[in-house]
């Protein structure tokens, strides 16, 4: 008995003094299982990590985290999905994966109710709610809410690409940023739209697109309460408020204020066009420039106006139009204060007050304001007319061209005047119109000063100095 007694001692004794190792000894008091759980969790505080990998030294806490990271130089992929044979590194990802099938979001916010298939993904969200951004940059003290978004942005001050792609060898900053690419090489679009069957590459640009049927904007800026449907769109926004452009070309050193604008312009320096249509094998720059051009192949006008129910290509084209009815001109000229619609018509107008003409034909040295004037008039040389009426053949050279004829068979006239309702096929007959009513005369003659509405006037008046008829 005494004995007993004893060993039952003994086993308290060392049951307290598991209990007291199994607890850390830093501020909280956060208990374990067992040893090996604390040891893992104190190397938190330490930052010690003892597990290094034999192909690249980077080095880990856990051995787990190692076995990870080595697949990433083996590329097995273990664990395989029952449903679509995707195979995935490690169990959590294919776990994630899974839920794309079921469609289940077992994970919801206590403040909007939305829900979500992960909580990781739960806890991104909740920060939108609560603005707290608790990891930052050692080097320029930006904020982030995710440590994933941190290390995104660490690559900006490294410049390092450690993702390679095994077809072109284009690198990459992170590993999503390589399997979005390698998406262009299989031409693999896996997720679809469960209401249009529409297919994209990733699940973010589904996500995008299922805006356009739900018409929701989550997203609403602080200054000026215009919505979005996206953070990124939000984002972009914001800058206009700011005036920031914190991209920098590292060749000419002008600024923009996204890394899309940057890559974009950083293309007028390689002269890589690195997208190519299937169909025409005509070739771009960026995806969106393809994307828009294989929409003369297919027809495809996915941008519909609320107002008048004219459909677009692009989202541009649609904004565009839609301030014929709202009568909105956002870009207002430095020099006369003259106010447009969109900047490509601001950028045409300056010109007026520069003479600048930076686009020359290669054939007869003429020279343009703009790179749609220079290929409207080297069809001259070529005598090519792409665009064909499909009531009558008629053939022209340009889409706009094209256009004004075909309201010839359709009678359509869009354009109205807003103090007399009187309507015209194209926005240049309207203008010329609007001129009655606000006396303006743009066109003068540099001979005698004498003034004109159109330009049409002032060729008729100049023949009189010329004596030409």
């Amino acid at each position: 008995e005494k004995l007993c007694v004893e060993e039952k001692a003994g086993v308290s004794d060392t049951v307290a003094s598991l209990e007291e190792n199994q607890i850390c000894t830093t501020p909280g008091e956060k208990r374990f299982r067992n040893s090996s759980t604390q040891k893992l969790h104190q190397h938190n505080h330490t930052g010690e990590k003892p597990y290094s990998c034999g192909q690249c030294e980077k080095t880990f806490k856990d051995s787990s985290s190692l076995k990870s990271h080595q697949l990433i130089h083996s590329g097995e992929k273990p664990y395989s999905c029952g449903q679509c044979e995707k195979r995935f590194k490690d169990y959590s990802g294919l776990k994630r994966h899974q839920l794309i099938h079921s469609s289940e979001k077992p994970y919801t916010c206590g403040q909007c109710e939305k829900r979500f298939k992960d909580y990781s993904g739960l806890k991104r969200h909740q920060l939108i709610h609560s603005g707290e951004k608790p990891y930052t940059c050692g080097q320029c003290e930006k904020r982030f809410k995710d440590s994933s978004g941190l290390k995104r942005h660490q690559l900006i001050h490294s410049c390092e690409k450690p993702y390679s792609c095994g077809q072109c060898e284009k690198r990459f900053k992170d590993y999503s940023g390589l399997k979005r690419h390698q998406l262009i090489h299989s031409s693999e679009k896996p997720y679809s739209c469960g209401q249009c069957e529409k297919r994209f590459k990733d699940y973010s640009g589904l996500k995008r697109h299922q805006l356009i049927h739900s018409g929701e904007k989550p997203y609403t800026c602080g200054q000026c309460e215009k919505r979005f449907k996206d953070s990124s769109g939000l984002k972009r926004h914001q800058l206009i408020h700011s005036g920031e452009k914190p991209y920098s070309c590292s060749q000419c050193e002008k600024r923009f204020k996204d890394s899309s604008g940057l890559k974009r312009h950083q293309l007028i320096h390689s002269s890589e066009k690195p997208y190519s249509c299937g169909q025409c094998e005509k070739r771009f720059k960026g995806s969106y420039g393809l994307k828009s051009h294989q929409r003369i192949h297919t027809g495809e006008k996915p941008y519909s106006c609320g107002q008048c129910e004219k459909r677009f290509k692009g989202s541009s084209g649609l904004k565009s139009h839609q301030r014929i009815h709202t009568g909105e001109k956002p870009y207002s000229c430095g020099q006369c204060e003259k106010r447009f619609k969109d900047s490509s018509g601001l950028k045409s107008h300056q010109q007026n007050h520069t003479g600048e003409k930076p686009y020359s034909c290669g054939q007869c040295e003429k020279r343009f304001k703009d790179s749609s004037g220079l290929k409207s008039h080297q069809q001259i040389h070529t005598g090519e007319k792409p665009y064909s009426c499909g009531q009558c053949e008629k053939t022209f050279k340009d889409s706009s061209s094209l256009k004004s004829h075909q309201l010839i068979h359709s009678g359509e006239k869009p354009y109205s005047c807003g103090q007399c309702e009187k309507r015209f096929k194209g926005s240049p007959g309207l203008k010329s119109h609007q001129r009655i009513h606000s006396g303006e005369k743009p066109y003068s003659c540099g001979q005698c000063e004498k003034r004109f509405k159109d330009s049409s006037g002032l060729k008729s008046h100049q023949q009189n100095h010329s004596g030409e008829k």
